[in-house]
């Protein structure tokens, strides 16, 4: 992987059409992340298999292996299914098929033409979340680690440490925070629990060490 795709969120784009996904890759390329396109269903689930995503924005309708087996597919993969997935359906799209999409495990729907606004706006809370995870993911590394050298040198306090990982944990929970005073579309609420849990789970630990 290139220097320039480290560190940043991979979102998977999947359209049988290349205008649409063309359109997309417009619309997302000033958040900066890491754009992959797909176009069909099977095509996706490839993807999948060899990289991890923060997000995946698939059309609903598509020939062959269309959104929904598509999706259904996608959850019922371990790897793969708290993937936050958001439906891109024709204006025409009605409430029978979004309970459908919903049923599947889908974050949101969209219909084409997209406002672009509102498009950046909802992929960036997911981006954002797949930040401070991963940064919560490196704090509890460390902690880990921490953990084991001092379970080999028993007796031992080493309050730097300890002072250390409390700095870095204040500062996860800062970036998480953030997420509920930013753009607030009610999404990523499932998200937003799992790292709360974490944030706890790894708070508890850090009590315990000092």
């Amino acid at each position: 992987m290139s220097d320039r795709h480290q560190g940043t969120a991979k979102i998977l784009l999947v359209d049988d059409r290349a205008a649409n996904l063309v359109a997309l890759e417009a619309i997302l390329g000033s958040l900066n992340e890491t754009l992959v396109r797909a176009g069909s269903g099977e095509d996706a689930l490839r993807a999948l298999l060899h990289d991890d995503f923060a997000l995946i924005l698939l059309d609903a309708q598509m020939p062959g292996m269309d959104g929904f087996e598509t999706a259904t597919r996608i959850k019922a993969r371990e790897r793969t299914k708290d993937v936050p997935i958001i439906f891109l359906t024709a204006n025409d799209f009605d409430t029978h098929l979004a309970y459908r999409g919903y049923a599947t495990g889908a974050a949101d729907f969209l219909a084409k033409p997209f406002d672009p606004w509102l498009l950046r706006a909802k992929v960036q809370v997911f981006v954002d979340l797949w930040h401070a995870s991963r940064k919560l993911s490196i704090q509890a590394d460390l902690l880990r680690r921490s953990l084991d050298e001092r379970a080999a040198q028993p007796g031992r306090v080493d309050v730097d440490v300890v002072t250390d990982l409390r700095s870095r944990l204040a500062g996860v929970e800062e970036a998480v925070a953030e997420l509920d005073t930013g753009v607030d579309i009610g999404l990523g609420g499932d998200a937003r629990r799992r790292l709360g849990t974490r944030l706890d789970d790894l708070r508890q630990a850090l009590d315990a060490l000092g």
